[in-house]
């Protein structure tokens, strides 16, 4: 069966082409349009769209000329799981989270998971056993912190983080920019750390899972033993198509 997953953003849309459980291609295509062009070249099976941008169900109709199987839209409150969901509010759930926590129990179904997705914001998410979904938390990401600095105050300039990102980090900046980013970056890791070290208390065996655009800044300044999957949402997405295909 080969399918396609579609991770829909603000400002552009993730893909992953699968065969089977093997992912075959990935990308990023800059608006839901070019999707069209996607399914000419891939030619999947079935199609899976997880949107917190737009509504995607006209573009769903029209993705359902195209293919022979099925467009399924991933709603968080409705969309059938292989996992159980036991977030006390699934309506107001992002799909990214619940999509991560779907690929995280695949790799690990008997295993408690702690999932890291540092983009935009910071999510920490825990599967529990690998079957049960709990929740986690929700911070500002690397970007957000340092624009929230200068936004907010009157005089700390806009300071982005180090273009090489995995250089060692200053404890004490010595002067204001290098003092941002000092409390800006150590801050993220110690918080992450800090929320490892919490869940590692209530499960010993926890498996840590690192994903997101900022992985590669985490990765070397965590504690523990830390699997990296870039692509865990799309793998996510993937497993609930097939879940909904084969049932």
């Amino acid at each position: 069966m080969r399918t396609l997953a579609l991770d829909i953003g603000n400002t552009a849309v993730k893909y992953g082409c699968f065969a089977g459980n093997e992912l075959l291609e990935t990308g990023v295509v800059e608006s839901v349009g070019a999707v069209s062009g996607l399914l000419q070249r891939l030619a999947p099976e079935h199609v899976i769209s997880s949107s917190v941008a737009e509504d995607t169900t006209r573009w769903a109709a029209q993705w359902q000329q195209q293919i022979s199987g099925r467009v399924l839209e991933f709603l968080p409150a409705t969309t059938l799981l292989p996992i159980r969901n036991g977030y006390a509010t699934p309506h107001t759930l992002g799909a990214d989270r619940l999509a991560a926590a779907v690929g995280a129990a695949w790799f690990w179904p008997t295993r408690s998971t702690l999932i890291i997705d540092a983009g935009t914001a910071i999510k920490c998410d825990w599967v529990e056993g690998g079957h049960t979904f709990r929740g986690g938390s929700i911070a500002p990401g690397l970007r957000l912190r340092f624009q929230a600095l200068h936004t907010f105050t009157g005089r700390l300039p806009l300071v982005t983080p180090p273009a090489e990102l995995t250089v060692p980090l200053a404890l004490t900046g010595d002067d204001t920019e290098s003092a941002i980013r000092s409390g800006v970056l150590n801050g993220a890791v110690a918080e992450v750390n800090g929320f490892i070290a919490a869940y590692q208390d209530q499960n010993p065996d926890l498996q840590i899972v690192l994903a997101g655009g900022d992985a590669g800044f985490f990765q070397p300044r965590l504690k523990g033993r830390i699997f990296v999957i870039p692509e865990l949402v799309l793998i996510g997405l993937h497993r609930i198509l097939v879940h909904n295909v084969e049932i």
